[in-house]
């Protein structure tokens, strides 16, 4: 019951800082927040795999005992979600490098159209 309370309460830190990071107005928090999302997601989804067993492969009997086997989805799941991770990851920092090279700054610009849209709401 302990083990399953730090990881809720891991999982739960993990998105809190990758919301907060990736509401930052500089790429590479934002970048950073998305990785702390995933590495949430990821410990969400061993969580939700249930307790650890004995391997998923017939005739091997290595676990623990009375455990029965353990879902090999979430692991698969988690799996796939690391190399997708990795490829937005790689790209957002792809991104984030043109940005730097062609502006100077790692801070993200105002929108010229978000701004007038706003001017528009302000008149009466």
């Amino acid at each position: 019951m302990t083990g399953n309370l730090t990881l809720a309460l891991t999982v739960g830190a993990l998105y809190t800082a990758g919301t907060f990071l990736l509401l930052q107005r500089t790429l590479t928090r934002v970048v950073l927040g998305l990785g702390l999302l995933a590495h949430g997601a990821n410990l969400l989804l061993l969580q939700a795999g249930g307790v650890a067993g004995s391997v998923p492969f017939v005739g091997k009997q290595d676990g623990p005992s009375g455990a029965g086997t353990a879902d090999p989805l979430p692991q698969a799941m988690v799996l796939t979600a690391i190399v997708i991770t990795f490829g937005v990851s790689a790209f957002l920092l792809a991104l984030a490098y043109r940005s730097w090279v062609l502006t100077g700054e790692d801070d993200v610009q105002d929108d010229v159209e978000d701004r007038r849209v706003a001017r528009r709401q302000d008149q009466p």
